[in-house]
């Protein structure tokens, strides 16, 4: 699965000039907990988050003297992380541990943005049902992939776990079968009690 399939394209964004006051505005009235920042082409230079305006309260609360902040180029983040559309969503999901965030712009390839990615769309991809997975299983993986009839496969899919028996051609087949299984979104185990017919392995 790749971002394009899970992002979020109806994102709310302001400009480097937008007022702090409007920028709060609109994440409370959309329920979002950070914006994206970006300038006239519409590629995104920055993001403003709940966390930089808890950084402004805490300021004038601690410090003698806080400079002004009237728009959001002044607080916004410019080390911002984007990913491409045509990501897979194990990368997104990589991305956001490595850098400790809750969610990705999603830009093309100039850097414009077309959508957003969060931690809880990568969840999503775990709620996929056990039959959508055994579906692909059978006509991406046996029959497109290593063009073997899906009927000779005994495929099981409960709860996110895969389980293969009966026999296949050969022993590296079925090795194959279960690595592609295992990337899969929303495998979160595979079972392989496969046989083979023909034992190519080292």
């Amino acid at each position: 699965m790749r971002v394009v399939d899970l992002m979020t394209t109806d994102v709310i964004t302001v400009g480097v000039g937008t007022p702090i006051n409007e920028a709060a505005r609109l994440m409370f009235r959309h329920r979002v907990s950070g914006l994206p920042v970006v300038d006239e082409a519409g590629r995104v230079v920055g993001i403003i988050t709940e966390a930089d305006f808890l950084r402004l309260e805490v300021a004038r609360d601690t410090a003698d003297t806080v400079p002004p902040v009237e728009n959001v180029g002044q607080v916004a983040n410019r080390g911002v992380v984007t990913i491409d559309s045509d990501a897979s969503l194990a990368e997104a999901a990589r991305i956001m541990v490595v850098h400790d965030v809750k969610r990705l712009p999603v830009v093309d390839g100039e850097g414009r943005m077309v959508g957003i990615i969060s931690r809880l769309d990568v969840v999503a991809a775990f709620t996929r049902p056990d039959e959508i997975i055994e579906d692909e299983i059978r006509e991406d993986l046996l029959r497109r992939v290593l063009f073997v009839d899906p009927d000779d496969i005994d495929v099981s899919v409960a709860d996110g776990i895969v389980t293969f028996s009966g026999q296949i051609g050969t022993r590296n087949e079925a090795r194959l079968l279960e690595e592609l299984a295992r990337r899969l979104d929303g495998v979160v185990r595979v079972e392989n009690d496969l046989g083979w017919r023909v034992d190519d392995g080292a």
